[in-house]
């Protein structure tokens, strides 16, 4: 380095990230794309598996309203509410009614979301205050828990594993923990266990929790349509005495293969959707008021393109756990989501799940999101998830066969 950069370099500001920002790991995903780029520039066949970022297009009726809107109706092109349009408003409402007999009010129990991602780290924000503790299961979907240390919270893990359906035990939250909790992070069905409730039997004890240790309960339903053999997620909300304890965020993402239009919802209890309003109207302008009205579009248009994303969901887990099986990989069919939530093959289970996703990568091509990044209690698991086409999983289980007989280095 000669002298000039030398100079350079010293007069070059440098200022640290926030503390709360440095507590965090790395994002996993972004640990993931940093794996594939490296498999990309190596000339590897990537087989993403990672995220789960559909890969299934979004059904032609609600992009031709998009289009429709954006070219020929220009005042859609102005700041929208931030709570979002009254008619977005009430289409929720009504799909609330009709799917759920839940009666919501559009005015105040009802809000639209950047999406459901950004709307549950926007809830921490508006009701935590530095240590403030909030009530986490772990494995979690990450924002739940980062969300929750951006805001300056403290997670307190509640964990779920096979031994108990992958449902929290409300029982072990110790008494002082839960008295001084905040809010309760909930997500059935689960990301990334893919774990179901089959009734409303633990959101009845989680309402009944809620109102003994004043907790807000956010449950995060984004897989509510993505469901298998007949099985009925229930919402939240529909349970008596819900919206008394807590709000429901919903997300268009994967029902209808929306993920990058950014759009969700929340609606629960008008008091606990004041502050999380009031926050959004400072940070954020709300959805752009064309894609609101595609989401319209797509929650009172014809049904069918889901029917058929969830068919191509199943036809594609059901050939991957069948595969997995016959080469020695244990693996089981989800009642939900697009995800398998697999326990590391045998021959690899004294390996760190980062470790195994990095190894299959390298040598593979495959991505799969390691256990590890939603939380300690992932460790010893993958979450695969079924966003490619379904002639690449023949391909994906020649390499796996061959990866676990060859085992671990």
């Amino acid at each position: 380095m000669n002298t000039n950069e030398e100079e350079k370099k010293k007069n070059v500001v440098r200022v640290e990230a926030s503390r709360k920002l440095r507590q965090l790991p790395p994002y996993l995903f972004g640990a993931i794309d940093v794996l594939k780029r490296d498999a990309y520039r190596k000339k590897l066949d990537v087989i993403d598996l990672g995220m789960g970022n559909p890969d299934l297009p979004t059904p032609k009726h609600i992009v031709e309203r998009l289009c429709d809107t954006v070219l020929n109706h220009p005042n859609t092109h102005r700041y929208p509410q931030a709570k979002g349009m009254p008619k977005f408003r009430k289409t929720v409402a009504d799909w609330y009614q009709k799917r759920y007999a839940v009666d919501l009010n559009p005015e105040n129990e009802v809000m639209s979301l950047v999406g459901s991602k950004e709307g549950i780290a926007h809830m921490c924000m508006a009701y935590l205050d530095p240590g403030d503790t909030v009530l986490v299961t772990n494995p979690c979907y990450p924002v739940h828990r980062d969300g929750v240390i951006l805001a300056g919270g403290v997670p307190y893990d509640m964990p779920i594993n096979e031994d108990n359906n992958f449902i929290p035990k409300l029982e072990d939250v110790p008494t002082d923990v839960a008295n001084r909790a905040k809010l309760m992070f909930l997500n059935y069905p689960n990301n990334p266990t893919a774990a179901v409730l089959e009734d409303t039997a633990f959101f009845e004890k989680v309402i009944e929790f809620a109102r003994d240790h004043n907790i807000i309960v956010c449950h995060d339903f984004a897989y509510s349509d993505i469901t298998y053999d007949g099985h009925r997620s229930p919402s939240f909300l529909e349970v008596p005495g819900a919206k008394d304890v807590g709000v429901e965020f919903h997300s268009l993402s994967k029902t209808y293969n929306m993920a990058g239009w950014r759009v969700g919802f929340v609606g629960g209890g008008s008091e606990f959707l004041k502050p999380l309003e009031k926050l959004k109207s400072y940070l954020d302008y709300g959805v752009f008021t064309a894609i609101q009205l595609s989401a319209i579009k797509a929650l009172t248009g014809p049904q069918d393109c889901v029917a058929e994303s969830v068919k191509e969901y199943r036809k594609r887990q059901i050939k991957l756990v069948e595969g997995l099986n016959k080469i020695g990989w244990e693996a089981k069919l989800p009642k939900a989501t697009m995800y398998l939530w697999i326990r590391l093959p045998e021959n690899f289970r004294d390996m760190p799940s980062l470790e195994f996703a990095e190894l299959l990568i390298e040598e593979t091509g495959i991505a799969v999101a390691p256990g590890i990044g939603f939380g300690a209690y992932g460790e010893g698991y993958v979450r695969v998830a079924v966003v490619t086409n379904f002639q690449r999983f023949h391909d994906a289980l020649l390499r796996l066969r061959e990866f676990i007989r060859k085992g671990p280095p």
